[in-house]
């Protein structure tokens, strides 16, 4: 895509705009406007799912914050299967909940408890498994085993941050801010693995976001577990910052925040 004053300065295979069923970037990849905004891609899950374990998702809606799906408590710090140094694959057995094909591709798994700990690797692929199942995950292509496992090792299974994204909820924050929906990128209805839609979030830069109270221009505002799902208030140090006003906030509107994202 050739670049002009509002299109991104970098060639995307798939427009700022537009909704696609195939996915044309690596999720979280990163693109840029001529005029300073960023924009980070992801995915939405159907609305109506067929695959065991998957979250039925919700199209986004314009000036909304969204935030990243919620961890999976059941996969979580789970009792690791001994892996050798240069091995491709690292497994555990899940708690009493079932993960769908991929649902961690283009994630990580952690490992939490010595030996191993401290050290992430990203996830390429996964077999679905049923609850209470072991799950195998193929790690990604620069990634092996840098120190042996044993069954002393807890690891946990996190998702791409991009991935499943959902509209910030009310009263109770299940994960981390990771954009804001610059148009209502659409879920899809139709159910299973390859039923997710992809498209971009805005990060940074000015956009139009819902407003809870009303900050004054130029103050720090975050997502908050508002009145309302979606919105931003003034600052608090328990809160996550996304931005400053770019104008006074009216309450219940979408007013322009310069978003501080990433």
């Amino acid at each position: 895509m050739s670049s002009n004053l509002t299109g991104p300065t970098i060639g995307v295979a798939q427009g700022l705009w537009i909704a696609s069923a195939t996915q044309n970037h690596r999720l979280g990849e990163r693109t840029n406007t001529a005029d300073g905004r960023a924009y980070r891609y992801c995915s939405v899950e159907p609305s109506a799912t067929t695959v065991t374990g998957q979250v039925a998702g919700a199209s986004l809606v314009a000036g909304n914050v969204i935030q990243a799906p919620a961890p999976v408590a059941n996969h979580l710090a789970r009792t690791g299967i001994a892996a050798a140094i240069n091995d491709l694959v690292i497994s555990a057995v899940l708690g009493a909940t079932a993960a769908y094909v991929n649902q961690y591709a283009e994630g990580f798994v952690q490992v939490d408890t010595t030996p191993g700990n401290g050290i992430v690797y990203q996830i390429s692929s996964h077999a679905l498994v049923a609850s209470s199942g072991t799950l195998t995950a193929n790690l990604g292509q620069d990634d092996k085993v840098l120190v042996a496992l044993t069954t002393s090792s807890t690891v946990g299974f996190h998702y791409n941050p991009y991935k499943a994204v959902i509209q910030g909820p009310v009263t109770t924050l299940t994960s981390g801010a990771v954009g804001v929906a610059h148009w209502a990128l659409p879920s899809l209805t139709t159910g299973g693995a390859t039923g997710q839609n992809y498209g971009w979030l805005q990060t940074r830069g000015p956009c139009p976001v819902l407003i809870n109270g009303t900050p004054d221009v130029g103050r720090m505002v975050a997502w908050t577990a508002a009145t309302a799902a979606g919105t931003v208030s003034i600052t608090s140090s328990t809160f996550q910052p996304i931005g400053w006003m770019m104008q006074t906030g009216v309450d219940t509107k979408n007013n322009l925040v310069y978003l501080t994202i990433d």
